[in-house]
């Protein structure tokens, strides 16, 4: 039995920018970082004809275009690996739709498993660019590529995405001592409800695509910002660090009228008012996790824990994509 993990991710600047039909006229820049949440992936070899997949639901298929599950289907077509007689099976630490970039992991992670079925050896950016083309190219999803090559790397990296579609990637330079503070002060929330990140991501691609001045402005802006948060985390100053995550996740909401609703406006306010010196919704937007920076854990948890909101734990994975058992 083959089981791989990828983590799941949080961005720390810059996000949105990733998107082809921005960067490849402008350029993007991001900072993500993983972090100890996982997706797993399964594979087993059986001896019945057919194709066993499992995750929200059960397939039972005897070809791959049976597959309904379009990320299985299209990565087994893309490595040629042989549908009968294989189980996959797939379970994740937090639900999709929340912001954590489960569908780059799901992906990194699958493709990660069946390379090793194939006894293949592969370099993380070329998992990530497999990934990035079966969910980009192929199924033609309007998403960016933070998710896919962050997965695969793990740590906190930058990367930079160039017009040529190429991705340059490389670790933050951060003191230890700032590394653990960061990890020590940012809180996650959950706001109890999923979204469709392609769905909210869509407004933005169609517009960037007709170049509209207002949201190719506020991108350069975000990349601006997230070349300062790059800055600033790797001076120490997190102070200037949350307070550029304030004015990030104002220029965001300005992206798409669905980035943000009434409660999360008002947990967000609530928040800053209870020791969250900044903040800002992770991933497309609409739902999933409010992320704060804070140097009062205990008044800000104990705030957001009476509004109903749960918190999830971690710390920075630094493994990426890898191989548990085989």
């Amino acid at each position: 039995m083959i089981i791989v993990r990828s983590p799941l991710r949080i961005s720390l600047g810059g996000g949105g920018t990733d998107l082809p039909s921005y960067y490849q006229d402008h350029t993007g820049f991001l900072i993500a970082a993983a972090i100890d949440k996982y997706v797993y992936i399964t594979l087993h070899q059986t001896f019945v004809q057919e194709l066993i997949i499992k995750y929200s639901k059960l397939e039972r298929v005897y070809s791959l275009d049976e597959i309904e599950h379009p990320i299985i289907r299209e990565a087994l077509r893309y490595l040629s690996v042989p549908a009968p007689q294989l189980e996959i099976t797939s379970m994740a630490d937090i639900p999709s739709g929340t912001g954590l970039g489960s569908s780059g992991s799901f992906t990194t992670a699958l493709l990660k498993a069946l390379h090793t079925l194939k006894k293949n050896l592969i370099h993380p950016r070329e998992l990530a660019e497999q990934a990035c083309h079966i969910e980009l190219n192929l199924l033609k999803e309007p998403i960016g590529k933070q998710d896919q090559y962050i997965a695969a790397y793990g740590g906190i990296t930058c990367f930079r995405f160039l017009t040529n579609h190429q991705v340059e990637a490389w670790p933050l330079q951060i003191e230890q001592e700032t590394l653990f503070n960061l990890e020590d002060n940012l809180l996650l929330f959950f706001t109890g409800y999923s979204r469709s990140a392609s769905t909210i991501l869509l407004e933005q691609d169609q517009k960037s695509k007709e170049k509209e001045s207002d949201m190719i402005s506020n991108l350069h802006f975000i990349k601006e910002l997230g070349l300062k948060s790059k800055d600033a985390l790797e001076s120490g100053n997190l102070l200037e660090f949350a307070e550029l995550m304030n004015v990030h996740w104002e220029y965001k909401k300005q992206r798409s009228r669905n980035m943000s609703n009434n409660n999360i406006d008002d947990w967000y306010a609530l928040a800053r008012k209870n020791g969250a010196l900044g903040g800002k919704m992770i991933g497309a937007g609409g739902g999933g996790f409010l992320m704060f920076y804070t140097q009062d854990k205990l008044k800000l948890r104990h705030t957001m824990r009476e509004a109903g909101l749960s918190e999830v734990r971690f710390r920075f994975d630094f493994s990426g994509t890898q191989v548990l058992a085989q």
